[in-house]
């Protein structure tokens, strides 16, 4: 390792020759969101001179379907009076800024609504400030979607959970064993796996998990935060709509990847310099929502969204009003398209509402 440490890697390494080696998870939490030299902290990671781009950045399309999601949710809701419009992870803004000019189709909607923020980023929420500045309705931060006041809500978070800390699992002659994170031989970081094996981590396990061959990784993330989701559903009424990259069945594999500069680079390399994910488990997320009485719809691919709220409509429309159909031919491939430039097949949705609740928008097929 470089004498030249940045200070993230410094507090890396003095937790690692104090405590041994780190659960995946802690490595993540610490790189993407320590609070002096987290990523998620320092920086702006989105766009074209960032490190990646979302679905919102691809094309207004997307905000404003998102937006006929919510107003159409909404009437579903019996149309409260007062609503919390939730957004987890907002990134600029740009997803609820198209959204809310297209819920203005819905009468009576936007008129209901709050805006309720949940972003650690204070770079982000200054640029999420700038792009809504002009929304015709109250904007409020939190730094947890507890924080948000009580009342009847709709959440969206889109590529919110991929970035919530990991833990890997290794399996071994001897049962699993939890992954962690060392220091090699040469001074850098790398993997390694715990001595002893974890207890009783069978009987947690979905059946396909536990049949997988040795030196199969198995990944999962805590609860909380989607136990969280569904206790707000469940407490307040009204839906959530979850989009995400993942598989739709718990399995193994190693999805824990850095990504800068639109490339894939090395997670183990340059803590804090690096945007860190992990592919989501929408059969776990699914499980812990509806352990709080929640009801989980699909998950359904995001392409498959997308065209049942009228994407390719709206494409046509779009199209016959401005002279850029090459730029709105290849942002409609980039969403719903399964190449390996497209999100309509890694990306995934669900739902999530009160059982009271008619399925929602899109999941009714």
């Amino acid at each position: 390792m470089s004498n030249d440490l940045n200070p993230l890697e410094l507090e890396i390494l003095r937790r690692i020759s104090v405590a041994g080696p780190m659960p995946v998870s802690e490595y993540m939490a610490l790189c993407l969101t320590e609070p002096e030299h987290g990523y998620y902290m320092t920086r702006d990671p989105i766009g074209a001179r960032g490190d990646f781009i979302t679905a919102p950045e691809v094309s207004q399309m997307f905000g404003e379907l998102i937006g006929i999601w919510m107003a159409a949710t909404w009437r579903l809701m019996g149309s409260p009076e007062n609503v919390r419009l939730i957004e987890l992870g907002p990134g600029r803004g740009t997803l609820m800024r198209d959204a809310l000019r297209a819920a203005n189709v819905m009468k009576g909607f936007v008129d209901a609504i709050v805006l309720h923020l949940v972003e650690i980023n204070p770079i982000l929420q200054t640029q999420q400030e700038k792009t809504l500045e002009r929304v015709p309705v109250p904007v409020y931060w939190h730094q947890t979607l507890n924080d948000v006041p009580k009342g009847p809500a709709i959440i969206v978070a889109n590529e919110f959970f991929d970035a919530l800390p990991v833990d890997q699992a290794v399996k071994t002659a001897n049962g699993w064993r939890e992954r962690r994170v060392t220091v090699d031989s040469a001074g850098n970081f790398a993997y390694t796996i715990a001595r002893d094996s974890i207890l009783h981590f069978d009987n947690v396990l979905p059946s396909a998990v536990r049949e997988a061959p040795e030196e199969s990784i198995f990944e999962w993330r805590s609860d909380i935060p989607a136990i969280d989701l569904g206790r707000r559903v469940m407490d307040d009424g009204g839906a959530a709509l979850v989009i995400d990259y993942g598989h739709a069945q718990s399995a193994v594999g190693d999805t824990f990847q850095a990504v800068g500069k639109h490339a894939y680079a090395n997670p183990l390399a340059a803590p804090g310099n690096f945007d860190l994910t992990a592919h989501v488990d929408f059969e776990a997320l699914a499980r812990a929502v509806e352990a709080m009485g929640a009801k989980a719809h699909g998950p359904i691919d995001q392409a498959t969204l997308l065209r049942r709220l009228g994407i390719e409509t709206r494409a046509a429309r779009l199209k016959a009003n401005t002279p850029s159909e090459r730029a709105i031919d290849a942002a409609l491939i980039r969403l719903i398209g399964e190449g390996p430039h497209g999100m309509g097949h890694l990306f995934k949705a669900m739902a999530v509402a009160h059982p009271n609740l008619e399925k929602p928008p899109a999941f009714d097929k």
